[in-house]
């Protein structure tokens, strides 16, 4: 079987984008904002309904913000269709992103959501994929009162045990 190297090349950009994808999650939950500084090219935007819409740095500057308040942050990845035309592509990424959040009462509330986040990605000169510019779209929404949860361990052993950079705080080389 012959290997078509266009395709080959095609599939391992389309990896490269899947694991920015994860990535981000990973940046979001681990709540990492010099991961997710390295994820967007320089002039990126991102979209997040009416909660943000800008420069992806600036994003990145709000979610720092907001970080402290997140008892909880999980972003799911179920479907992701990509398409590739030589240094640029576009995708379509359906998530569950689940936070605990506070209330404005001196409560707890979660936010479960079905997103769907519109996609355009770049491959820089440095070969690496990165956001060109990014769109939530929130397919449904749901936040209720939920009882105080239990205290969380800031001790991450995924950061402890795991030897490889992928999983290393801070930017990606």
């Amino acid at each position: 079987m012959d290997v078509d190297q266009k395709e080959l090349a095609e599939l391992i950009a389309k990896e490269k984008i899947r694991e920015l994808a994860l990535l981000y999650s990973r940046g979001v939950d681990r709540k990492d904002p010099a991961l997710l500084r390295t994820l967007y090219t320089a002039d990126a935007t991102d979209t997040h309904g009416d909660t943000f819409d800008g420069p992806a740095g600036e994003y990145v500057d709000f979610l720092e913000q907001a970080f402290p308040y997140m008892r909880y942050s999980g972003h799911h990845i179920c479907n992701h269709l990509i398409s590739v035309d030589g240094d640029e592509g576009e995708g379509e990424v359906y998530a569950i992103a689940y936070h605990v959040i506070p209330d404005g009462n001196d409560g707890w509330q979660e936010d479960l959501m079905c997103v769907r986040y519109l996609d355009r990605y770049r491959r820089e000169s440095d070969g690496r994929w990165r956001f060109a510019s990014r769109v939530v779209t929130y397919d449904m929404r749901n936040r209720r009162p939920i009882l105080p949860p239990d205290e969380l361990t800031t001790d991450d052993p995924s950061y402890t045990d795991f030897k490889h950079p992928l999983f290393a705080r801070g930017p990606r080389i």
